[in-house]
């Protein structure tokens, strides 16, 4: 074989390395947790999919199984917050792996309520949230939360604590 077309056998090896590297490479397993909610017949969603090591929460509302709204917003809060920690708890996890957190409000005015009952389900630092106001809820709820977990061995050991975001963000750079 020449130098050149050795050159460009290489060269193609290379490339098409490069090219079908991502196919040939693992994928992280998912799980599906099945949304088992009788408020809704068949659910065309699931309640949560645990890819590796993170867990993307499908949005959870508090209702009962006759599609009830409890009759307080910290009574709902409660409702929606433990759905929350069972599919969490489902997938080998607590309430404290949540990196993010989306809460969507009928009525911002609950704000204060929801705080008051979100809180307490948390021993360790806050996940980022966002709290919406998004109109009328499936069903009238008043609130409905999603959120993204990553599971607290897979993160990087080692950050120190610290009570600073400045320092904490430059522990993990």
């Amino acid at each position: 074989m020449t130098r050149r077309a050795l050159a460009i056998a290489a060269a193609a090896v290379i490339f098409a390395g490069g090219w079908l590297g991502g196919a040939l490479t693992a994928q992280p397993v998912r799980k599906y947790f099945a949304a088992t909610t009788a408020a809704v017949a068949a659910p065309a969603f699931s309640r949560a999919v645990l890819v590796g090591d993170t867990l993307y929460l499908s949005g959870a509302i508090g209702v009962d199984a006759e599609r009830r709204v409890p009759d307080t917003a910290e009574a709902e809060a409660q409702a929606v917050l433990s759905s929350v920690q069972d599919t969490l708890r489902e997938a080998g996890m607590t309430m404290d792996d949540l990196v993010s957190v989306q809460v969507f409000c009928s009525d911002v005015s609950h704000y204060d309520a929801f705080n008051k009952v979100y809180r307490t389900f948390f021993k360790k630092e806050l996940p980022a949230r966002a709290f919406l106001g998004s109109g009328r809820l499936l069903f009238g709820a008043r609130f409905e939360v999603q959120g993204v977990a990553v599971r607290r061995s897979a993160r990087r050991l080692g950050a120190p604590a610290s009570s600073s975001a400045t320092e904490r963000e430059s522990a993990w750079a």
